[in-house]
Parts: C-alpha cells; structure tokens; sequence
C-alpha cells in the first residue's frame, strides 16, 4: 500500500520538521515517527491513486426506478489544503434516478476518493455531485457535507463547537423546491 521511495523521501523531510520544531528525532519515542507520519501521510491522501468516474462506472444497472435516492451518514474524513489539518463530519448524498442507479457502495466510495486528497469542504461538496451526475446522469444530484474543522477548533479563532455546512444541488434538487425540501426532511429524520 505505501510506496517505499515515497516514504523514504517524506521521512526525511518529516525528521527535519521535527528538528525545526525543536524536538530530538532521535528520542526514543521519535525514532520511527518520521516513517510512521510519512505512511499516514500517504494513506490520508490516497484518493489521488482512485478515479471516481471508474468506481460508479462498474457498478451502474438500468431500473426504471424514479424516486429519490439517500445514502447518508456517510463519515467524512479529509485534511484541510490550508493548514494541512483534519475535518471530518457526515456527507448526505441523494439523486433521483432517470433509468440507471448505482450499487449503494459506490456512493461512500466517491465520497472517500474525493475526500482522501488535500480539500475544501466547498470543492468536496461540489466535486461528489458533479461526478455523479456525469456518470449517471440522473434527474437531479443533491449533496450536503457537515463537518467540523480542526483548523477552526485547535487554532485560529479557537470554536470548538463550530460545524460547517455545505451543500450543492443540480436538476430536480435545484429547480424543485419540493424535491429539496423533501430531501432536506429525510436527512434530518432519524428512522432507523
């Protein structure tokens, strides 16, 4: 899973953070971090090896189903492109099928693959809907992302507390407000 030149070359880099810091990478309890943070580093950003597009295109099945689709719940994990810090929360997906859907996997798959890379929160939101309507091309993609943002809560303004919400709609989601409403209610509901 990790590449070893990679990990050498990001080991080395991450001894010298450590040294900068003013730490003693040769500490006991420091020997392998520079390896270890090299791993984590790869695996944290492992969506850049997974084409999204690819991952929907094995699954896709043609039923004449045509009402609203809700995967949500989904744990969103990624890391800050600002200040290299984690967010992470739950990612609602939702589209409305016209003759083809996807097996359910598919849709946290894409989620992972976008948010397994150097993010926005805004730029994730977008990038699920729009890989989903290109590659299923429903009646309407609808995507919300809740998270909370270690940049926000560990440093800077310090708010603990503070999530942020996005969202981003196409078709029926955007032009129907009742579609959106309808959605917006089933993300809220707790029936299970």
């Amino acid at each position: 899973m990790y590449d070893d030149k990679i990990t050498e070359d990001l080991a080395k880099h991450y001894k010298e953070v450590l040294s900068q810091i003013g730490e003693d990478p040769e500490r006991e309890g420091l020997v392998r971090t520079p390896e270890r943070m090299a791993k984590a580093m790869q695996y944290l950003t492992h969506g850049y090896d997974i084409n999204p597009d690819e991952l929907i295109n094995q699954a896709i099945f043609h039923e004449e189903y045509s009402e609203m689709v809700i995967v949500k719940d989904i744990d969103v994990y990624s890391m800050c492109e600002h200040h290299m810090l984690p967010f992470f929360g739950k990612a609602h997906v939702a589209y409305i099928p016209d003759g083809k859907i996807v097996g359910l996997s598919k849709v946290p798959r894409v989620v992972d693959a976008y948010s397994r890379r150097l993010q926005v929160q805004e730029r994730l939101t977008i990038e699920i809907r729009d890989c989903i309507q290109r590659t299923l091309n429903p009646k309407g993609v609808a995507v919300v992302i809740e998270c909370s943002h270690m940049c926000m809560q560990m440093r800077g303004v310090q708010k603990q507390n503070s999530v942020t919400t996005t969202s981003a709609f196409t078709g029926l989601f955007m032009n129907n407000d009742a579609t959106r409403k309808e959605f917006i209610n089933l993300v809220q509901a707790k029936l299970h």
